[in-house]
């Protein structure tokens, strides 16, 4: 298995279901990976390098602290974004 930041999958779960509540914030792919690096530039990394440490890392993510931790920074990151947003129109 290679290194992994598991952070990313995290954060892009939880970023789809919450633009699936924000209908007034752009979904095209560049908006979202923007949304994405601002919120990950921000948290903590997760990094894994075997099975057991990914199932560790996913097990961690069940905990609803994680998502009240996380979900604060994608909505901060969603404003950024939606105040610039620099895809093509």
């Amino acid at each position: 298995m290679p290194l992994k930041n598991y952070m990313e999958d995290a954060v892009f779960q939880v970023l789809d279901s919450v633009l699936a509540t924000r209908p007034d914030i752009c979904h095209c792919d560049r908006c979202r990976l923007d949304i994405a690096a601002l919120a990950l530039n921000q948290l903590p990394a997760k990094y894994v390098v075997t099975e057991k440490g990914e199932i560790y890392a996913k097990t961690q993510k069940l905990h609803h602290q994680f998502e009240a931790d996380v979900i604060p920074v994608i909505l901060a990151a969603m404003d950024i974004v939606a105040q610039n947003p620099r895809h093509q129109d």
